[in-house]
This record gives structure tokens, sequence and C-alpha cells, in this order.
């Protein structure tokens, strides 16, 4: 063997991600899954042997999920998990409904059957994660079922924003995921928007999103408003 081989069969491979990009990801999906409660404080000490990662770590994540709006940094408190605020939620909603909705239509408007199927695979996979119990695999399958309804008809700036509003998207879903029936209501109010973009119908695809989005923002109030009250 020579030196090349030798030293390509010990060499060390670099870690996809790094220490505290791994760290995020942990403390990131702690929050959306609810591990981490709105209002829970986030002690740095306590992070650190949670996570077993530095200080200097655990303070660049918890700065870099401020920048999310998944942390809040309070005087004289220091870092919590933000609460999830009324008005901002309704915000998200409208422009989730607005721009899922023209991305349904477009979808429609192709007449592309393979549009629908792509859809019904990953509604297929929101239904058994709903049957296993896999809220993180609803979250996931979800946010693919979108990302399909927007690259498909090659809106990927459009994408792009609701990309950025992901996570926070992720932290209301989260919640209303698990509200009762849910499982078969979330699934049942999709299949509509597939079903309108394989017969080509646009207003019906754009209206059955919105009909979905409406119907998530009006769990997620009722959510809100019963942690507030219990506040």
């Amino acid at each position: 063997m020579n030196d090349d081989l030798r030293g390509a069969a010990i060499r060390v491979e670099r870690p996809a991600k790094t220490l505290r990009e791994l760290a995020l990801d942990k403390v990131r999906e702690a929050i959306v899954n609810g591990y981490f409660r709105p209002g829970h404080r986030l002690v740095e000490r306590d992070l650190c042997a949670q996570l077993g990662v530095s200080r200097t770590i655990v303070r660049e994540v918890l700065r870099h999920l401020e920048s999310e709006g998944l942390v809040a940094n309070l005087p004289n408190k220091g870092p919590i998990v933000a609460l999830l605020d009324h008005g901002e939620a309704k915000q998200i909603y409208e422009i989730r409904g607005a721009l899922e909705g023209m991305a349904a239509r477009l979808c429609a408007e192709q007449g592309n059957p393979a549009i629908a199927d792509a859809l019904d695979k990953s509604l297929q996979d929101i239904r058994n994660s709903y049957r296993d119990k896999d809220m993180p695999g609803v979250l996931a399958h979800t946010s693919s079922f979108y990302q399909t309804l927007f690259s498909m008809v090659d809106r990927h700036v459009a994408w792009g924003i609701v990309n950025l509003l992901t996570v926070r998207i992720n932290h209301l879903r989260s919640m209303t995921i698990k509200t009762e029936n849910r499982g078969v209501q979330g699934p049942a109010q999709m299949a509509r928007i597939v079903d309108a973009i394989r017969r080509g119908d646009g207003p019906g695809a754009y209206q059955a999103a919105m009909d979905h989005v409406a119907s998530a923002s009006a769990i997620a109030e009722a959510v809100l408003s019963g942690q507030q009250s219990v506040g």
C-alpha cells in the first residue's frame, strides 16, 4: 500500500455539521417540539450540562435562536423561550395564506399529474406520521409538502420567504397538530388542495389552501388564548 492510500485509511472525516450547528439543531428542536415551553428559562449552565458543550457554544446558540424569534432575552431574567404573540401569529398565517394559495392555484393551472402525485406522497407520509404519533415527522413531511407546492411551479423566491418563517411556522404548527382531531382534519384539508390541483381547478386549489390556513390560524389563536389565560 502506498503512502497516499495509507493516509486515506486513517483520515478523520470532517463531520457534516459543527458542534455549534448540532447544538443549535437540538435546542431549536426542543423548543419547536415543546420540550422547552414558551416562557421557560434557558439557563446557560443547565444547557451546557444537557448538551455537553461549552458555555461559548450555548451563548452563540441562544443568540441565533433570538434572531429567529424563538428566544427572548429579558432584562434581569435572561433568555427564555419566546412567548408566542397573537399579532405575530396572525401575520404569519396571512403571509402563508397569500403565498400558499398562489402556489396551489399555479400548480393546478400547470395541468401536470406529477405535481399531484408528489403532493400525495408527502400527504401519505404526513398521515403515517400522525398514525405513529411521530410529531417531528408530521412537521418534516408538512414542510416537504409545501416545498413541493412551490418548487413545482418554480416559485423559489416565494418559497424562500416562507422558508425564512419556517421556524416560527413550525413553532405554531407544533401546537396546532397536537389539538384534538387535527390528525384527521388537517390531512383532509390538504387532500382537498391536492384534489383541486389534480382536476386543474385553479380557483378551487386557491380556496382550499386558504381554508386550510384559516383553520390552522383559528386553532392557533385558541391555543394561544388558552396559554394566556393559564399564564
